[in-house]
């Protein structure tokens, strides 16, 4: 069966994002800002690196990310170096607004990047 195509995601605000819980090993999934860019899907954690569904990424690295009603499983990478959380924060301050991810952000510590194949 061929993977799901979420290459069409010009469309859509938020992705839903499952992590495994890092304590219950349960699925967890939830509505999150993206930006969709060449091959890639890059998500900022609103509290940063104290965001709950990034710790469980620290300890499971394996998401599901699903739109549109597909759904692609794959390892999502953490981005600690500031310069490469800078140029994400600029491309959330593009597609959403600086007055909005000024609103809802807290912390620019962390991102994560998802290679969509």
């Amino acid at each position: 069966m061929p993977k799901p195509d979420l290459k069409d995601l010009s469309t859509a605000n938020e992705i839903d994002l499952t992590v495994k819980g890092r304590k219950s090993g349960q699925d967890i999934s939830r509505p999150v800002w993206f930006v969709h860019e060449d091959e890639k899907l890059y998500l900022l954690p609103v509290q940063g690196s104290d965001t709950n569904w990034y710790k469980n990424v620290l300890k499971n690295p394996n998401v599901k990310i699903s739109a549109h009603g597909q759904e692609l499983s794959g390892k999502a990478k953490t981005i600690t170096e500031d310069n490469e959380v800078k140029e994400i924060v600029e491309k959330f301050r593009t597609k959403y607004s600086n007055s909005d991810v000024q609103k809802y952000y807290s912390k620019f510590d962390v991102g994560i990047e998802f290679t969509l194949k």
